[in-house]
């Protein structure tokens, strides 16, 4: 685990936080049956929890690790405390901007080139058009795309685009930095490079809130982790401390590999 300056400051405070989705109980082959069905009252729908009150304060400059098995919730509660998703109950207190990186291409365009798509990524983290000119060229080179700026991203593998939307999200150093297994995409080196950047930032001051199955990566870089299981919050303690308790569930053991 690397040491990084800690403070009293709550950057993120999750309160009894609980998710739901509905489904419905029958398959409809069209809109319009299920539309009729609806205004005739006979829908009927099963509700799934994805998140089960989940309760976690993380100060400002953690680097907190989060893991469970796929399903798990984890990604669901990254887009609560991303503020994509709103919960179904609770309380979620976000302090600061904040930049997510949630999954390969949210937030692009894939029919617009890399120069396009990095402004509109750009945009819609809250930056201007003014601080995007400034800094395009560091951007695309810490991305090392700069032969296929100009190529439209349907082109491009999700390697690339893993590293475009890395570059774009945190060329500004945010408040909280959210990162949902994107660090397990493209060649090691490029990840040496995300992981170096990351740990400059909580050097700094910023929160991480870092989503990975690898238990390499949560024990050498996070101060905390909780583990998820079925939208429950089983633990939440030491890095180490929680990989050990997750490796020791049987349920557990082939979702986090050595």
């Amino acid at each position: 685990m690397i040491s990084v300056p800690l403070s009293s400051r709550v950057a993120i405070q999750l309160e009894n936080i609980s998710v739901s989705y509905r489904t419905p109980k029958e398959n409809y082959t069209t809109f319009k049956e299920y539309a009729i069905r609806f205004l005739q009252g006979r829908v009927k729908h099963n509700v799934f929890w994805a998140l089960r009150d989940v309760s976690l304060t993380i100060h400002q400059g953690e680097i907190f690790g989060l893991i469970g098995r796929n399903g798990a919730g984890k990604s669901t509660l990254l887009k609560v405390v991303a503020r994509v998703l709103r919960p179904t109950s609770g309380r979620v207190v976000v302090t600061g901007l904040v930049a997510p990186l949630l999954e390969i291409g949210a937030g692009f365009h894939f029919d617009l080139t890399g120069r396009e798509n990095v402004y509109l990524n750009g945009a819609l983290l809250g930056y201007s058009r003014q601080e995007i000119n400034r800094n395009f060229d560091e951007m695309i080179a810490f991305a090392e795309l700069q032969d296929f700026v100009d190529a439209p991203l349907r082109t491009y593998s999700s390697g690339m685009v893993a590293r475009l939307g890395f570059a774009v999200a945190t060329h500004f150093r945010p408040n909280v930095l959210i990162v949902d297994e994107i660090l397990g995409v493209g060649d090691e080196v490029f990840q040496n490079k995300c992981v170096a950047r990351i740990m400059r930032f909580a050097q700094q001051g910023t929160t991480i809130f870092l989503v990975s199955h690898s238990s390499a990566l949560i024990q050498s870089t996070c101060t905390r982790a909780a583990w998820l299981s079925h939208g429950h919050l089983v633990g939440v303690g030491g890095a180490a401390e929680i990989v050990a308790q997750y490796h020791e569930n049987p349920d557990a053991r082939a979702a986090l590999p050595e």
